[in-house]
């Protein structure tokens, strides 16, 4: 017996059937919704971080040049918004430098632009130095490589106690080494008082932040390949040439954000002259973050101290401003320039 069964046809379907990729057709979203999404998730994810930094530094910074423009003293202590209307005059007793509070705030900036100066210079020559010396691999580098960047490691305040100890006149160990054991100076020398407070701070800076300047040399070092310096070799070229022609034009880039960073940090230290000093800072180490504390916490006088941290906040910002816009204009002249070459020229003729 023979029985027969009709086939479907090709292009019939069940009609209580349907493919899956129909239904996750039907369950994608429209198009624009998709776009909306993708936009919108990166600023989800930072809401968290945003809504962090407007509580932890916007806010205060309001207030704080809110503060600025009320005589605020300690007599307000208690409720600040009822301290009266001062207008500029915390501004302008603060630049007036024929008084003695404008007088004081000026030799605190000028020290502290020169111990900036000498610090940032000093971190970034010790820790290129340092990289380079590291570069070649050695028995031991990674050991000493560690042991560099136990100052930076360190916290602060445990750093920098220990340099105090060190510093002492009677028993510390700088005397004892620089006058009992050397002989280099006639009697034990005060570190942490008069003129000698100003070495003794920019030797802790320089201690603690010549690290971080050798850890981003270094990083940056990676990126340059090593059959350049074997090229400038073949041709002669010393050591010191291979530094001055492929190193230091290499670390341009990075050298312009190192050094950019050091200097926000070191002008801004705080937690290294108030470990070192206390409360009151030796007026040869009076940096500007010690004196606007002093203004603020010592004298209670909160108005004038608002008043010089918002000064220094713009200082801040138009020397940053001005670098930025001068290494923004440097580079696209150097790409130019290296652009115009010739395509024969070759770089190890310049080595």
């Amino acid at each position: 017996m023979t029985t027969t069964t009709a086939s479907a046809q090709p292009g019939e379907r069940t009609a209580g059937k349907s493919s899956p990729g129909a239904a996750r057709e039907r369950r994608r979203p429209p198009g624009r919704i998709r776009r909306i999404r993708r936009i919108g998730l990166p600023y989800l994810l930072l809401l968290p971080a945003l809504l962090l930094e407007l509580l932890v530094h916007l806010v205060p910074m309001v207030i704080g040049i809110v503060m600025s423009f009320k005589e605020l003293t300690q007599f307000y202590v208690r409720d600040w918004t009822l301290a009266p209307w001062n207008g500029l005059d915390n501004y302008s007793m603060s630049v007036d430098f024929d008084a003695p509070v404008g007088a004081a705030l000026l030799h605190s900036f000028l020290v502290t632009c020169a111990f900036t100066v000498l610090s940032v210079g000093l971190c970034w020559l010790i820790g290129t130095a340092a990289a380079v010396c590291m570069q070649d691999a050695f028995r031991g580098r990674g050991l000493l490589r560690a042991l560099f960047l136990v100052p930076y490691a360190l916290p602060v305040y445990a750093a920098v106690i220990t340099w105090a100890f060190m510093f002492q006149h009677d028993n510390g160990l700088v005397n004892h080494v620089l006058h009992d054991q050397l002989g280099l100076t006639d009697k034990p020398s005060f570190w942490l008082i008069g003129d000698n407070s100003f070495v003794a701070l920019l030797v802790v800076s320089v201690w603690k932040g010549w690290p971080f300047a050798f850890l981003i040399v270094m990083a940056g070092l990676q990126n340059i390949p090593k059959e350049l310096y074997e090229a400038a070799a073949l041709d002669g070229a010393g050591v010191w040439q291979q530094i001055r022609r492929i190193t230091l034009p290499s670390l341009r880039p990075v050298n312009q954000v190192l050094v950019l960073v050091l200097f926000l940090w070191t002008f801004n230290d705080f937690n290294t002259p108030f470990v070192l000093f206390g409360k009151a800072a030796p007026e040869a180490a009076d940096l500007i973050s010690i004196h606007i504390y002093q203004s603020s916490f010592v004298t209670w006088n909160f108005g004038a101290g608002s008043a010089m941290s918002v000064l220094l906040l713009l200082f801040l910002l138009v020397v940053t401003g001005a670098y930025l816009f001068l290494s923004s204009r440097s580079r696209p002249a150097a790409g130019s320039a290296e652009a115009s070459r010739a395509p024969g020229e070759g770089e190890t003729a310049d080595v």
